[in-house]
């Protein structure tokens, strides 16, 4: 696995720039990293005693950096995950936040494994996903990844707004999808074909 540094680098290549979409709840965000999060960490940026979208522009990527390795991957205890898992659970817990865990531990519970669906990564969990690495690593973090992408199809099945980032307007995958895909082996990445008839309920 690469260094976490480096892991780090990447989500933020994948993230972009400063953008604020108003059809993401998350509203103004910069690499990733969200006015909410700014807020809760209290990064008034510009000193001007609140935080705003102007204090997201000012954001840098060594900042950003550091948000993601303390808030994104240490604290909420992901290093302590088998290693197989830990790249993509950090990619997906920027994105969807404790949902990222959420997922991780129901695919658990499918796998035989007795664990609370609360998206905190304590003792419990940790455990059952050793245990199950131990089996069958590669196996567990396809399973992932395919789990993940099922649950950025399913978000925007309910949420016709998000749809536009699991579709391209020609129709083919969108950012979540092929996000999704960068941590599964590429016999189990869908065919354009079937990603076209994943979506084509959405007209």
């Amino acid at each position: 696995m690469q260094d976490i540094e480096a892991i780090t680098r990447d989500i933020i290549a994948r993230e972009g720039g400063f953008v604020n979409d108003p059809d993401d709840p998350g509203g103004a965000t910069k690499y990733g990293v969200t006015i909410g999060t700014l807020r809760r960490l209290g990064l008034d940026l510009d000193g001007d005693g609140q935080v705003t979208a102007g204090d997201v522009r000012r954001l840098d990527r060594g900042t950003v950096e550091r948000i993601y390795i303390e808030q994104y991957f240490r604290r909420p205890r992901i290093a302590e995950l088998p290693a197989c898992l830990q790249a993509s659970l950090f990619d997906m817990y920027v994105n969807a936040g404790a949902n990222a865990v959420k997922i991780l531990q129901r695919l658990l519970a499918q796998f035989g494994e007795a664990v609370d669906v609360d998206g905190v990564i304590g003792a419990q969990t940790i455990s059952a996903a050793l245990r199950a690495a131990e089996k069958a690593p590669e196996h567990l973090a396809d399973a992932y990844g395919i789990a993940r992408r099922n649950y950025y199809y399913a978000l925007a099945d309910r949420r016709p707004a998000s749809r536009k980032y699991a579709r391209r307007r020609d129709g083919g995958k969108g950012g979540w999808i092929t996000r999704a895909e960068e941590f599964i082996t590429p016999r189990f990445h869908l065919s354009e074909s079937q990603h076209r008839a994943r979506v084509a309920s959405w007209g």
